[in-house]
């Protein structure tokens, strides 16, 4: 994946992802030369999910919600997307709407039953 090719406009790339040992500047290491590490630390930005939380998939649940409500069509300019976005925030945030866990501990240890034979309801 060439960065500078697929995102020639993009000053800083956001990733938001798991704490995984693999999700580090260093394993870029592993897949490219040593000039090409540099350029990418540069130009990618690591934000964390907390280690005993949900967060990423609050994150998705939102990203969906987005798709299903606000960009289910055809935007025709970036100016019309970014202000269709912004509305959707705007309105969503003055709802302060929550995510609304409906996975029990109950439903986890019935889900889960077969993977762990020592867990009791």
């Amino acid at each position: 994946m060439n960065v500078e090719e697929k995102y020639p406009e993009a000053e800083i790339i956001r990733v938001v992802q798991d704490n995984i040992n693999a999700h580090t500047y260093g394993s870029f290491y592993e897949r490219f030369e040593p000039e090409e590490v540099r350029k990418l630390c540069k130009k990618f930005e690591f934000h964390y999910t907390p280690k005993k939380a949900s967060w990423l998939n609050m994150a998705e649940i939102e990203f969906s919600a987005l798709s299903k409500q606000c960009l289910d069509r055809r935007i025709g300019d970036i100016e019309a997307l970014r202000s269709e976005i912004k509305a959707w925030v705007e309105d969503r945030n003055a709802k302060r709407v929550k995510v609304k866990w409906r996975f029990t501990t109950r439903d986890a240890r019935e889900k889960l039953r077969s993977h762990y034979s020592n867990v009791k309801n």
